[in-house]
């Protein structure tokens, strides 16, 4: 038997229309915020109670509603910014379906209390299903509109089990109060929990765009701003906005996009800026968009869903792809500068928990938190030096160059030199400038020992006299590392001279400086490094400058070993 088709009863249609346009608190806020946006207003205020189950608040100073029109405000197509379908195509408000407080007094109860600039007082007036409850009462009131919606939901119970916990509600109403807080700057916004002093979102009067960003998702987020724009006229769009940089990422791309001013969604446009991107964040890690896109209003579609958070326009695929190279471009042109995190502690053998230590009750809370200076990695050579890694003078390490010192020179004198004695190595600390300028002023002389024994009967250490090599012992060594000593000798020799001023002019002054000023970034692999230096990446080959610095360094210590 065929089922009987009846006219359904008015009140249940209102309450499914209301269920697709008012889906949780959040969308509820939206809807009122684009009508104080439309009457002009500069300040609006949003007071929650049980993440807007209980109690939605929001107050502005716009224009107000007229007495005359708050009999019919709340039902439904009843609006003041359109009048015929032909105006729909060059629509430039955010409203047009006369919906929105329709379906709220549908399932809540509506208070709404007006005042108009010409207006002698305000206006209240209570609303339930869409009908006013009793005629509009005078009272007292600033200029502008209050909403109040109490009791959420409360005749549709199966929406407001299925919805979130009152937590996650405020959560969603925040979000969208700082999205258009970002947008619409010039005009305050605010948003906080009933009886509460301290405001959630609050943006200034006259804070700008990267301001409202910055109070909203914070300093880490507002300086490292990219400000896009591009101007495209056979496309007929503009576009303006703040993209983050490849210094900035986060778990969750943070998306801001509205298109002639209403806060929409566009799953391609994300995706094919995310695409961009690809190529300089870390894997899973997405950026901070805000993009605003003007279309003309004859080339957007603003009717395709009821909760407005969707809009098609015309030659979309080459408004995505223009906005996407226009993004690639900025991006490529803002790398003078980026950040990299480094490893804190030295790779090492793993250690297992078998062979950890807990230090007894006596021990120090913080003594095992510290961390030492042979346990950190040096990426900047001003930012650590190697007297750190070195023992002190009094107790030289085990093959340390103090020790190895010691024994040469034991074995060439067949004796063992005191602590009282000055040590043969100490050298006066000079510069390259100076060692040039002792070369010129003292007279060359060749090299000679002294053979006069010491007047010391217990040392057998014959000190040196001769007059290519001068020796001051500096104060207070012992407090010193064996690195911070100074140790270096002026030889008056010509030979080291010329082999010196060599040396000087073939030397690359580009490839020192990159050497001597460098900041380690990483290891690719056993044989290559990447190190940055200035606004530049360098790819290293480790093996190789090994290979060439020990050469060096062999020569140098046979010269040395040579003069000694």
């Amino acid at each position: 038997m065929a089922g009987v088709i009846r006219r359904l009863d008015e009140v249940v249609v209102n309450r499914i229309a209301a269920g697709e346009v008012i889906q949780r608190p959040a969308n509820a806020i939206k809807e009122m915020i684009e009508n104080c946006l439309d009457a002009k207003s500069t300040s609006i205020q949003v007071t929650v109670k049980e993440g807007g189950l209980k109690l939605i608040q929001i107050q502005d100073n716009g224009t107000g509603i007229r007495k005359e029109d708050l009999e019919i405000v709340c039902e439904r197509f009843t609006t003041s910014k359109l009048q015929t379908f032909a105006d729909l195509s060059a629509i430039s408000t955010y409203g047009f379906r006369g919906e929105a407080l329709a379906s709220i007094s549908h399932v809540a109860h509506v208070t709404i209390t007006t005042k108009t600039a010409d207006g002698k007082c305000a206006y209240r007036a209570s609303y339930c299903d869409g009908k006013l409850k009793a005629p509009a009462k005078p009272c007292a009131g600033n200029q502008g509109t209050q909403i109040t919606v109490e009791d959420l939901f409360y005749n549709v119970t199966t929406r407001r089990k299925a919805l979130k916990s009152p937590s996650e509600e405020y959560s969603r109403i925040v979000e969208v109060v700082s999205r258009y807080a970002i947008h619409n700057s010039g005009k305050s916004f605010t948003v906080k929990k009933q009886g509460e002093t301290m405001a959630d979102v609050r943006t200034l009067l006259n804070a700008s765009t990267v301001d409202n960003i910055r109070a909203v998702f914070g300093n880490a987020v507002s300086r490292e701003l990219i400000e896009v724009g591009c101007d495209d006229q056979k496309l007929a769009f503009n576009l303006k906005g703040f993209i983050s940089n490849a210094n900035y990422s986060v778990k969750k791309c943070i998306f801001l996009l509205f298109i002639n001013h209403r806060l929409v969604e566009s799953s391609a446009l994300k995706k094919a800026i995310e695409t961009v991107y690809a190529a300089y964040l870390p894997k899973n890690t997405h950026p901070f968009l805000y993009l605003s896109l003007e279309i003309a209003a004859h080339n957007v579609d603003v009717n395709v869903h009821p909760t407005k958070h969707e809009v098609h326009f015309l030659h979309e695929d080459s408004i995505i792809e223009s906005v996407q190279k226009h993004i690639e471009g900025k991006l490529l042109g803002s790398n003078s500068s980026r950040t990299y995190f480094t490893q804190t502690l030295l790779p090492g053998p793993s250690v297992s928990s078998s062979d950890v230590v807990k230090p007894g009750p006596s021990s120090g809370s913080g003594s095992s938190d510290k961390l030492y200076a042979h346990q950190m990695v040096r990426t900047d050579c001003r930012a650590q030096k190697l007297d750190a890694f070195l023992q002190p003078v009094g107790r030289p390490a085990p093959g340390s160059k103090a020790e190895v010192s010691d024994t040469l020179e034991s074995e060439e004198t067949s004796g063992i030199p005191t602590s009282d004695q000055p040590c043969d190595t100490d050298m006066e600390e000079m510069s390259d400038k100076e060692l040039v300028a002792a070369f010129e002023e003292e007279p060359e002389t060749d090299t000679h020992r002294d053979s006069t024994p010491p007047a010391d009967p217990p040392a057998k250490k014959r000190p040196r006299t001769s007059g290519d090599v001068e020796m001051k012992e500096t104060e207070s060594e012992s407090s010193l590392t064996a690195a911070a000593i100074p140790r270096r000798r002026v030889i008056k020799l010509s030979s080291v001279k010329e082999l010196r001023g060599c040396i000087t002019e073939q030397t690359h002054t580009g490839l020192q400086e990159m050497l001597q000023n460098h900041s380690f970034v990483g290891c690719v692999n056993p044989q290559w490094a990447l190190i940055q230096h200035q606004t530049k990446l360098y790819l290293l080959n480790t093996t190789k400058l090994r290979s060439d610095t020990t050469n060096v360094l062999r020569l140098i210590f046979r010269i040395c070993y040579f003069f000694n």
